[in-house]
């Protein structure tokens, strides 16, 4: 089994580095589109119970709906390729992140907004200073979740012709190869590991304040 991943690696290194690239650049592509959509509708959400009522009843139920068959649902709508992967893989990103959008800026300490407001800062000097920077590791630890669904729930793309890692997943599966469908599960673990180890070294980096 080994010899056999090692030839196919060695006979077509070229194209499945072809395929994590694009693997990737799906998943951070639905990434920078779920923290455009998820963290401003966390932050309006948590400033009114009302607000995060009406807004998390969808997106709680968005996460118990199974990747495939939201990539199923799009096709007719959106057809396939690129598009309704990314659209979809959004759509799996976007709860964690803002859900812990909410929950960052309501762990926000109230004495820590009153003080910025009694030294004379703004609303919008409040926000910079003191509410985005206390709420942003709860932020990141969201982005980082919706991350890491994103990059193992993007391997389901190829089934939509979107491609990516998926890809020697799903050929591996119509040939009965093992070596395929191994080479394809291990670098998709290792793609998300290796993005979640990354990140959280950025995060070190950003909030040196915290460690």
């Amino acid at each position: 089994m080994i010899a056999a991943m090692a030839d196919y690696i060695g006979r077509n290194y070229i194209q499945i580095l072809e395929q994590l690239l694009t693997h990737l650049g799906i998943s951070l592509l639905a990434l920078l589109t779920a923290c455009i959509i998820g963290i401003p509708l966390g932050y309006f959400a948590s400033r009114s119970t009302n607000s995060e009522r009406l807004l998390s009843i969808p997106f709680q139920v968005l996460r118990v709906v199974p990747s495939l068959a939201l990539l199923v649902l799009l096709i007719p709508v959106m057809g396939t390729g690129v598009a309704p992967a990314v659209t979809a893989l959004t759509v799996l990103a976007v709860p964690p992140i803002f859900l812990n959008t909410i929950v960052g800026f309501r762990e926000v300490p109230e004495f820590m907004v009153e003080s910025g407001v009694g030294i004379g800062m703004t609303e919008q000097q409040v926000l910079r200073q003191v509410r985005i920077p206390l709420a942003l590791p709860m932020i990141l630890s969201g982005v980082r979740t919706g991350m890491v669904e994103a990059i193992a729930s993007a391997a389901l793309a190829a089934k939509i012709g979107a491609g990516g890692l998926g890809e020697l997943i799903f050929t591996g599966l119509g040939l009965n190869r093992a070596d395929l469908l191994l080479i394809g599960g291990v670098l998709v673990a290792v793609l998300s590991v290796g993005c979640g180890v990354l990140f959280d070294w950025m995060t070190r980096k950003l909030l040196k304040y915290k460690y």
